[in-house]
């Protein structure tokens, strides 16, 4: 049986803490417009090709009421020039985990602690 299952990935889901704070920040950073904020928790962005979702998931958070972060780097944003990346998030005081890497990425961490990435795109 062929799988019914597309192999794409529509969109991504970002756990925050603060559904508000979290959609300006992202907006700052990725210049986001638009977007709405559904249920109180959910902030769908307008996103080029694979959606991001941001999400308080008041039903993923554990018995003490506290939601699990990206540990490591879960997705990875382009850039046409990682260096200009890398002086804005500098810039906007965004925490860096890492400085360009093989002249190539950086990791950076949101508000929230969770681990993100920015990679040149070199097509």
């Amino acid at each position: 049986m062929k799988s019914p299952v597309k192999n794409k990935i529509s969109s991504v889901f970002i756990p925050v803490r603060d559904i508000e704070k979290a959609k300006e920040w992202y907006s700052k950073i990725l210049g986001l417009n638009g977007g709405e904020i559904h249920f109180g928790h959910l902030y769908t962005a307008e996103m080029q090709d694979t959606g991001m979702i941001l999400d308080t998931m008041p039903n993923w958070r554990d018995e003490n009421g506290e939601l699990a972060t990206f540990n490591v780097p879960a997705m990875m944003f382009d850039t046409d020039n990682i260096h200009d990346s890398y002086k804005f998030m500098k810039k906007n005081n965004v925490e860096l985990v890492t400085e360009v890497q093989h002249e190539h990425f950086f990791v950076f961490k949101d508000p929230d602690g969770n681990m993100l990435m920015i990679c040149q795109n070199n097509n």
